[in-house]
């Protein structure tokens, strides 16, 4: 809108100029005019080449910093499904996900079928599978979190002395059985701080589907039973590429 405004502006001086040259200023002097409005035109090229710019950078600015916010959710995300894998609920705890991380063995397990013979009674007796599941051994969680910074997972990246929120809670999923869930997420306008405040307000209103919708980044849901995020697979794919 400042745009059209000062291109606007722009044009309506043109004019006056242009008109007080016809009207009021004679031949020897329109060179003094002329110069103005080159220098006007070169003044509303730059403004408009800056406010072409302007959205591309900040688009280029605000991928890389929800990158390094979406790899550390991803972090928080594996570290509470491997908690859950555990304990069967998620935490709220950070330094006991943390320590969780550190010390916290899984159980590997193997499941097999066997064959039993079962008595029907009257000299009946017939095979029947049966899957059993035997706990063979043990491994490490953090063994999940070989060159990751899962010490530092809760810090929000580029936001000074800010952590990512972290709730639970549980969920419906069909009726009488309740389901654990978890969120993790931080504000958008931290993250861009400092950026074009105009654009940082369209960013926060954002609903299109290759975008991180609404006011948050975020993992996991309290409304709903689920581990994704809410940014698009595209933040997937550059971690990926940088890993």
């Amino acid at each position: 809108m400042n745009l059209i405004l000062m291109i606007l502006g722009a044009v309506l001086v043109a004019v006056l100029i242009a008109y007080v040259i016809v009207k009021f200023l004679p031949l020897n002097l329109r060179w003094i005019p002329s110069i103005l409005l080159l220098a006007l035109a070169g003044f509303l090229g730059y403004q408009i080449y800056g406010g072409i710019m302007e959205p591309i950078k900040f688009n280029k600015e605000k991928v890389v910093k929800y990158a390094e916010v979406v790899n550390s959710l991803k972090i928080i995300r594996d570290a509470e499904v491997k908690y859950y894998e555990v304990y069967g609920k998620y935490t709220k705890d950070k330094a006991g996900l943390i320590q969780f991380v550190d010390t916290a063995q899984l159980a590997l397990t193997e499941t097999k079928t066997i064959v039993e013979q079962v008595n029907k009674g009257g000299g009946i007796i017939v095979d029947e599978e049966k899957r059993v599941t035997d706990t063979i051994g043990y491994e490490p969680v953090i063994k999940y979190f070989k060159d990751r910074d899962y010490k530092n997972m809760f810090k929000v990246p580029g936001v000074p002395n800010t952590e990512f929120e972290l709730e639970i809670g549980e969920v419906e999923k069909v009726q009488g059985l309740m389901q654990p869930t978890f969120r993790a997420r931080t504000p958008k306008r931290g993250i861009l701080d400092g950026m074009n405040e105009s654009l940082v307000k369209q960013e926060l209103e954002a609903i299109e589907t290759d975008q991180i919708k609404g006011e948050y980044v975020s993992v996991g849901s309290l409304e709903e039973v689920t581990t994704g995020g809410n940014w698009p697979p595209s933040y997937d794919r550059k971690i990926a590429d940088k890993e």
